[in-house]
């Protein structure tokens, strides 16, 4: 288009691309603290001559404006792809820390309430009673000290228990939120591929979108690969969970077996069994039941049963105040564990202290009051949880500082930086005040042209 009118088409299309800009502009203002907003630009193409030349005709416009030609989301696919490979590996790590460090705290070791407390006091006790073998007080010092030792086994074999049933229940609400996000992703895609289609602007949907599958990576771990037509497919262990519309459910295999293990079950009633490691919170919870907390259990148990089967093994060789043979002290239930250890005896005159029926000695209390294999093995189970917590306490601090370089970098694209929009807002303020001034100019023009053309002073 040429002419004098067509120059107002120009600074027209100049007053509405900058319009754009300094809406765009102050929409990121507006939106800088949104969590999961990404920041807007706007990008402009120079409306030039026509695509197609004229047969008999040539152009011999000088420009003809500006249009938008998009409204970019300033994201970066590898740098969204990073953060959520990262969020994930935050997420499992920093699960599998708040659980051993509370159950560590259940441990209670080292201290005065703990296991190795009670065993040192139940040691002690029998080493009195061997210097003072007829000694009522004595034994039934022994007698309350294995009562007290017994408690702090089944206390920390509770506490095992409760760790237990609290990750098995986290565990299905995790399950549970995978399942609301993958429907809500499904969802997403759908409306992402029919607004897209009818050139409607879908900017908002796809934060959302990057929101979800920031979600489901910190739940699963799951992959999420970009569709054509804007969505994103999301897989767990290789096993599709998101596809396109449809969306598949995430379920445990066979509730309360060790290990666990997951399966996803599709719309239309198939499932696959996920092999592939899973990580984020639902992988956490696995592995914390199929792994940490069942080996810390057997651990706790194989303690419980080599102390029941030491202290009746000795007792065996004695005999006790009456002169009888020794019986056992404590019971230990192979099929129950550590929770099983019970005081069976509670009549002082039926320890047996003495190696000779009927004598006042106190070498069998002796052999009891010496540390044995029971010691050193809770130590190493101890040291054990120990360094595992604090192993999980250092890879949280560097996953949370390589999760925060990438995130800084994403942001660095993404995030709204408010100098930046200022200044983008008063360029393009500048912009439509200069366009409007053009058009006031040619306004001006052509009221001379046409309203004073010819006019003859007299």
């Amino acid at each position: 288009m040429s002419g004098t009118f067509a120059s107002f088409n120009t600074a027209l299309s100049a007053l509405r691309y900058n319009r754009v800009v300094m809406d765009t502009a102050s929409g990121n203002i507006a939106n800088a603290a949104t969590p999961g907003f990404t920041r807007r630009q706007v990008v402009g193409e120079t409306v030039g001559a026509p695509v197609q030349p004229a047969m008999w005709s040539r152009y011999d416009g000088a420009g003809d404006g500006v249009r938008v030609a998009d409204l970019r989301r300033m994201t970066d696919q590898f740098l969204d792809t990073r953060v959520r490979q990262e969020t994930a590996t935050l997420t499992y790590l920093d699960v599998r820390r708040t659980t051993l460090e509370r159950l560590e705290t259940g441990v209670a070791e080292p201290g005065p309430n703990g296991v190795s407390a009670a065993l040192a006091d139940f040691r002690s006790s029998w080493h009195a009673l061997s210097n003072a073998p007829g000694s009522d007080i004595a034994r039934t010092q022994v007698l309350t000290e294995a009562r007290t030792l017994v408690d702090a086994v089944r206390t920390q074999a509770a506490n095992v228990a409760r760790e237990t049933t609290d990750a098995r229940t986290r565990l299905d609400g995790a399950v549970g939120e995978v399942n609301a996000a993958a429907a809500e992703l499904a969802e997403l895609n759908r409306q992402i591929a029919q607004h897209g289609s009818a050139g409607v602007d879908v900017n908002t949907l796809l934060d959302r979108r990057d929101q979800v599958a920031t979600t489901l990576a910190g739940l699963t771990g799951g992959t999420a690969t970009e569709r054509a037509d804007g969505g994103l497919d999301v897989t767990v262990g290789n096993v599709p969970l998101v596809q396109g519309r449809q969306a598949g459910t995430l379920v445990v295999s066979a509730p309360g077996a060790v290990p666990v293990t997951f399966e996803v079950r599709q719309p239309d009633g198939s499932s696959a069994a996920v092999t592939a490691a899973v990580r984020g919170e639902v992988g956490a919870g696995a592995d914390l039941l199929s792994v940490t907390l069942p080996a810390y259990a057997a651990g706790l148990d194989a303690v419980a049963a080599q102390l029941a089967q030491e202290v009746n093994g000795r007792q065996a060789q004695g005999f006790d105040r009456a002169g009888n043979a020794g019986g056992p002290l404590l019971s230990y239930d192979p099929a129950q564990g550590a929770a099983s250890l019970a005081l069976v005896s509670t009549d002082p005159g039926r320890l047996a202290a003495s190696s000779q029926p009927g004598a006042l000695l106190g070498d069998v209390a002796a052999s009891q009051g010496a540390a044995s294999g029971v010691e050193t093995a809770y130590q190493r189970l101890v040291n054990g949880l120990g360094t595992e917590v604090s192993s999980a306490g250092r890879l949280v601090t560097n996953q949370a500082s390589l999760l925060a370089q990438v995130d800084g970098q994403r942001d660095q694209l993404s995030g709204v930086s408010l100098d930046e929009e200022m200044v983008t807002l008063m360029s393009a303020q500048r912009g439509y005040e200069a366009a409007s001034r053009v058009m006031s100019t040619l306004d001006s023009m052509l009221d001379t042209l046409i309203n004073r053309t010819g006019l003859v002073g007299r």
